[in-house]
C-alpha cells in the first residue's frame, strides 16, 4: 500500500517538474522610454589645423647659404635677419666649355674688327657725299647744273650720314657681344667674393617658425624655400567632408572638436569651398569630397598646445531641434519599407510602425507611432515577436 502511494508521488512530482520546466516563461529585455530631449544631427569627420597664414620664406637670390641659427619653434620678428646667402663666383670651365668660349670670343673679336672697318667706309663715303653735294650746290647757283642733279647730291650726303649712324650702332652691338663672349670666360675664384658682403633674408612678419627645410651650409637658387612663419594664436580647422553632407551645412552653423588630445573645444562653420575632389577611401571606394573651414570660438589659452597640422575630430551641426520627442535608434528595425519597435504593453511585446524624421547615431525624431512615456525593447533579438511575454530583470540580476 505505502509503495503504491510513494510511486503515484514520484510520479506527479516528475510530471509537475516537467510542466514547470516547459512551461513558457517571459523573456528578459532591456527597455526604455520614449521621451522629450534635445536632438542633434551632425556630420563627423577627421580634419587637420593650420595656421591662418603661413609666410614661406624663400632664397631671393643664388648663393652659399650659411647655416641657420633658427630652429622650429623659436619665435620672430618682422624685420629680423633670419638667413644670410653670399652670392658665389662663376663656375669652373671644363676643356670643352673652354675652347667654345674661346672661339666664340674670337668670332666676336674678328666681328667688332669688321664693324670698324665698316665704320671707316661709311664716314670716307660721308665725306666724299658731302663735298659733292657742296660742289653741287655752287654750281647750281649759277645755273650749270640741273635741279634734279643738285637734289641726288643733297639725297647722297643724307644717306651717306645715314650710314655711319649706322656702322657706329653695328660696331656697338659688336662690343657688346665681345664683352659677352670675353666675360664666358671668367672662371671662379676662391678669394674673389672674401670682401662681398652677404644678402640677409628678413622675416616677413611676426610669429613662430613652423618648419626649416634647410639648416645646414649649402648653395641654394632663387626660389629654394628655406623656412614657414607663422602665428599660432591663428589657428583654423580645415575639414574633408562628403559632397553630399556639405550641402547640408551652413557657414555659422556650430561645431564641436574633439580627439585632439584635450577637452573639446568649440568652433563654428566660417566657409564652404565650392569646388569638389574625388578621393580614394581606405576601402579603396572613390567619393567627392570638399573643404570645410571652422573657426574657433573658445578663447586661445584653451588650445595653447594645438599646433599647426595637428589631427582632431569635427562634429559639425547641421539640424538641432530643443524638446522634441525621440526614440532610441537600438529599438528600431525594418519592417518592410517601414521603420517599426517593440513597444511593451501588458509584459507583450507589441510590434508598432513609426514615422520617423532627423536621426543621429543614438537617438531620432518620432513624427507619429509613438507617444511620450511608452517604453520600448532595446537591442530585440530573434526570441522578441509579436505577442512574446517580456519581462524586465530587477536590477542587479
Amino acid at each position: 500500500m505505502w509503495g503504491r502511494i510513494v510511486s503515484a508521488a514520484v510520479v506527479l512530482l516528475i510530471v509537475a517538474a516537467t510542466g514547470w520546466a516547459l512551461w513558457p516563461r517571459p523573456t528578459p529585455i532591456e527597455v526604455e522610454s520614449i521621451d522629450r530631449r534635445d536632438l542633434q544631427v551632425t556630420v563627423e569627420e577627421e580634419g587637420t589645423t593650420r595656421i591662418r597664414e603661413v609666410f614661406r620664406v624663400s632664397a631671393p637670390i643664388g648663393g652659399s647659404l650659411t647655416r641657420l641659427d633658427i630652429h622650429a619653434g623659436d619665435v620672430v620678428a618682422e624685420g629680423d635677419a633670419i638667413a644670410s646667402i653670399r652670392p658665389v663666383g662663376p663656375g669652373l670651365l671644363d676643356d670643352r666649355s673652354r675652347r667654345i668660349a674661346e672661339a666664340t670670343a674670337e668670332v666676336a673679336a674678328a666681328a667688332v674688327e669688321l664693324a670698324e672697318v665698316n665704320l671707316t667706309q661709311a664716314q670716307a663715303q660721308r665725306e666724299f657725299a658731302a663735298t659733292e653735294r657742296d660742289r653741287t650746290q655752287s654750281l647750281a647757283a649759277r645755273g650749270l647744273v640741273s635741279t634734279r642733279i643738285n637734289e641726288q647730291a643733297m639725297l647722297a650726303a643724307a644717306t651717306a650720314e645715314s650710314s655711319v649712324r649706322a656702322a657706329r650702332a653695328a660696331l656697338l652691338m659688336r662690343r657688346q657681344e665681345l664683352q659677352s663672349a670675353q666675360a664666358a670666360l671668367i672662371e671662379g675664384d676662391s678669394g674673389a667674393d672674401a670682401d662681398v658682403c652677404c644678402v640677409a633674408v628678413r622675416a616677413p612678419a611676426d610669429g613662430q617658425v613652423l618648419t626649416v627645410f634647410t639648416e645646414s651650409e649649402q648653395v641654394v637658387q632663387p626660389g629654394t624655400p628655406l623656412l614657414d612663419i607663422g602665428d599660432p594664436a591663428e589657428v583654423e580647422i580645415v575639414v574633408d567632408v562628403l559632397s553630399s553632407d556639405a550641402v547640408r551645412i551652413v557657414e555659422g552653423a556650430a561645431a564641436r572638436i574633439e580627439g585632439w588630445g584635450g577637452e573639446p573645444l568649440s568652433a563654428q562653420v566660417t566657409r564652404i569651398e565650392p569646388v569638389a575632389t574625388t578621393r580614394t577611401s581606405a576601402l579603396g571606394i572613390e567619393e567627392q569630397r570638399t573643404k570645410v573651414t571652422l573657426a574657433f570660438t573658445d578663447a586661445a589659452d584653451k588650445r595653447e598646445r594645438l599646433g599647426h597640422g595637428f589631427h582632431v575630430i569635427a562634429r559639425i551641426v547641421v539640424w538641432e531641434a530643443q524638446d522634441t520627442l525621440t526614440v532610441p535608434m537600438a529599438s528600431l528595425f525594418r519592417r518592410g519599407e517601414n521603420w517599426a519597435a517593440f513597444v511593451v504593453e501588458d509584459d507583450t511585446a507589441r510590434v508598432r510602425i513609426v514615422t520617423l524624421g532627423q536621426r543621429n547615431a543614438d537617438y531620432a525624431q518620432v513624427a507619429s507611432g509613438l507617444a511620450a512615456g511608452e517604453v520600448v525593447i532595446i537591442h530585440p533579438g530573434d526570441l522578441i515577436a509579436e505577442g512574446v511575454r517580456v519581462s524586465v530583470p530587477a536590477e542587479g540580476d
